[in-house]
């Protein structure tokens, strides 16, 4: 068993990066670079060690970390991981040392955009390590407060001015995030009588096992939760803010928003809203999967209609976050096995997605479909990696996409069969627009405008050879993510029982 403090290092690593990046010259570009490399690299290397060291057998929460802090309000800082946050730890630093990566070639202020970049990476690693619930909010907020700086100070103009996409992203987000401080409070004061009360979140999954929290208080605290994370995951109709925002946001951080942030907003409805708050959730299910749906049919069809690559894969995220939502909202097993890890699989193929679009417009300054083709006879590197993503976002079995949607689907038909009939027809619309994207975009007849266009080389295969390995190691091997998932889930199989005893079980 580990003996040192494994997850405080995995988060200070890229906090020192910063440290050491706020003491250098704004000159120093390639040490800027290469400092901010390092420091992710090492925490990679950390939290594939900790993930080799999971015991997969016992389960639980391990690797945890306890010291007192706010002792009067209940506050510790407590770190751990599980099942379902490690899968998430490891695409975080996975997706976080790639976007380092893409971003390599920022020229304008590249101090501060790293800087920026690595408190967006702390701020996600802090989330899915937290056990407390004091902690959690506080690295939730961290992920948000740099984004609003970072699309407009290096975010570009194409639809939208990127200030327009930058305040209405922060908007919705802040917005989700009083709802969610509002449900956090209204479990705080309930959970526990004065004097007893505490943001550890194990003592809070507690509470209505002990009976003290009402089924009146779990159905409006989980509610708020429900509109504060479901802001964040772009749950129908709080999705706008997502396909602006990634289209003017540089392509690192779209990278990290698409690909990790908006998964934040699954696991919280997991780690605080059904381990938590099981009779509230048990109450809403059926409308999130209802949700559920719109997300992914209607998201699906706008992406159909988009010329834009951004807007074809931001629109096809919120599409996907359907699928989740509907694991999520069936309440077995199964389904929730295979919502968790599609977080990680959609993760990983959007962010390569996004980094392959950042290359082609810095190649061929545009993103526009109608004025691209043939560009495999140029770039055949960056066609392997539009190829990987777009094989993985349709469910090709050999890559990660394929078992958690499959599992996804038979949790969830148990429960909503029509819904989820419905939502395996989403996948005719994917296949729709991602065959299309990647036909005009790639193949057809050498275009000799784009022969100037240099391949992905260098420092820019690293993206590509990262999240493109995931893909497929996880696709072939599906057991080294679906047993990790699984052994995190035990805990709550219990609870999901009781669930489905109350009343007969669920609509």
């Amino acid at each position: 068993m580990v003996s040192f403090p494994l997850l405080t290092l995995i988060l200070l690593t890229p906090v020192w990066g910063i440290l050491v990046l706020l003491c250098m010259p704004r000159e120093a570009d390639r040490m800027i670079k290469m400092v901010s490399a390092a420091s992710m690299t090492v925490a990679f290397g950390l939290t594939v060690y900790a993930y080799w060291a999971y015991d997969v057998v016992q389960g639980g929460m391990q690797f945890q970390e306890t010291v007192p802090w706010i002792a009067e309000l209940g506050v510790t800082y407590a770190l751990g991981i599980d099942g379902i946050s490690l899968p998430l730890l490891l695409l975080t630093v996975l997706v976080g040392l790639s976007t380092v990566f893409v971003s390599w070639n920022e020229k304008e202020r590249p101090k501060e955009f790293f800087i920026q970049l690595l408190l967006l990476i702390v701020g996600a690693i802090g989330v899915f390590i937290s056990r407390d619930l004091f902690i959690f909010l506080l690295f939730y907020e961290l992920g948000i407060v740099p984004t609003y700086i970072m699309v407009v100070v290096w975010g570009s103009v194409k639809r939208v001015s990127k200030e327009h996409a930058a305040m209405k992203m922060t908007i919705y987000l802040l917005l989700g995030s009083a709802f969610m401080l509002a449900g956090v409070l209204a479990l705080y004061l309930n959970a526990y009588p004065e004097g007893l009360r505490t943001f550890s979140m194990e003592a809070l999954a507690q509470a209505h096992v002990l009976g003290n929290l009402s089924e009146n208080v779990q159905i409006v605290a989980f509610f708020l939760l429900l509109l504060g994370f479901g802001s964040t995951l772009a749950m129908w109709p709080f999705y706008s803010w997502a396909p602006d925002g990634y289209a003017a946001a540089p392509s690192g951080v779209s990278m990290l928003h698409a690909g990790v942030l908006k998964k934040v907003g699954g696991y919280g409805l997991i780690r605080l809203g059904l381990l938590t708050l099981p009779l509230g959730v048990k109450f809403w299910a059926p409308v999130i999967a209802l949700v559920a749906i719109i997300n992914i049919l209607y998201a699906a069809m706008v992406a159909l209609a988009e010329k834009d690559l951004k807007y074809i894969i931001g629109y096809s995220s919120i599409s996907h976050m359907g699928y989740i939502l509907i694991g999520f909202a069936a309440l077995n097993v199964i389904s929730i096995d295979g919502a968790v890890a599609n977080m990680f699989a959609h993760g990983v193929m959007c962010a390569l997605f996004f980094a392959m679009i950042g290359l082609v417009q810095e190649r061929t300054n545009t993103r526009l479909v109608s004025e691209l083709g043939g560009l495999a006879h140029q770039m055949p590197r960056v066609a392997v990696g539009f190829m990987l993503a777009g094989m993985s976002s349709l469910g090709l079995p050999g890559l990660a996409g394929f078992i958690p949607e499959f599992t996804i689907f038979v949790g969830a038909f148990k429960e909503y069969p029509v819904s989820t009939f419905l939502a395996v027809s989403g996948i005719v619309f994917t296949a729709l627009y991602i065959l299309r994207l990647l036909a005009n975009v790639l193949f057809g007849p050498r275009r000799a405008e784009f022969d100037g266009c240099k391949d992905a080389s260098g420092v820019e295969l690293v993206s590509l050879v990262l999240l493109g390995a995931a893909l497929v190691i996880f696709g072939i091997f599906p057991q080294m993510l679906m047993g990790v998932v699984n052994s995190g889930m035990e805990p709550a199989a219990a609870l999901l029982l009781k669930l489905h005893a109350l009343q007969g079980g669920l609509l």
